[in-house]
């Protein structure tokens, strides 16, 4: 595993992008503060840059560094949760502009899988995690079902869990500043 996080942090600080296994499905990510390596996310899945993505970080420490106030229920229902669970915060900073949404949000998860900590603790930054597909095509449940095109598209492939079948993408809630909570998938 070391070597495979060696090569996917090469390739993230280069600017580049990696397909690689989180706690859900299969992800295109890159250095969620670097814009140009965002626009070639969004160019990779033939999506807008006006449609929001989701970053990971490791923990909470990492969290702060990218939201503003993170609302105290956040902790409560990180603690609580068994299922991955990403929480759309308001008030999103140090991160690349086209990564933020309109309103000034951010979409994060905290992921429940040892490759992605150790690779979120080694690059000591958030990773962008879009599901691996083209955007209006199915998400691919598991390594052999991701396209050529995503595939080549991609600086790096992470060479772990390749017959792993993924789950549900991750159930995904707003926690407003002022208190509204808001389930956007689940």
């Amino acid at each position: 595993m070391n070597e495979e996080i060696n090569k996917a942090l090469k390739t993230l600080k280069e600017g580049g992008l990696i397909l690689y296994p989180t706690d859900t499905v299969w992800g295109i990510g890159c250095d969620a503060a670097n814009k140009e390596a965002v626009e070639k996310v969004f160019k990779l899945k033939k999506r807008h840059d006006n449609k929001s993505t989701i970053c990971l970080v490791a923990d909470d420490r990492m969290l702060k560094k990218y939201v503003k106030k993170i609302p105290k229920v956040a902790y409560d229902i990180l603690d609580v949760t068994e299922d991955p669970i990403t929480i759309v915060y308001d008030d999103a900073q140090n991160l690349a502009e086209n990564l933020i949404a309109d309103d000034n949000t951010i979409a994060i998860r905290i992921p429940n899988d040892d490759f992605c900590f150790q690779l979120l603790r080694r690059f000591n930054g958030a990773i962008v995690s879009t599901s691996a597909n083209i955007s209006g095509f199915q998400t691919p449940k598991s390594f052999k079902e991701i396209s050529q095109e995503v595939l080549k598209g991609v600086d790096y492939v992470v060479n772990l869990h390749h017959e792993k079948i993924c789950g549900k993408p991750s159930s995904i809630i707003k926690l407003s500043n002022d208190g509204q909570v808001k389930i956007i998938r689940e």
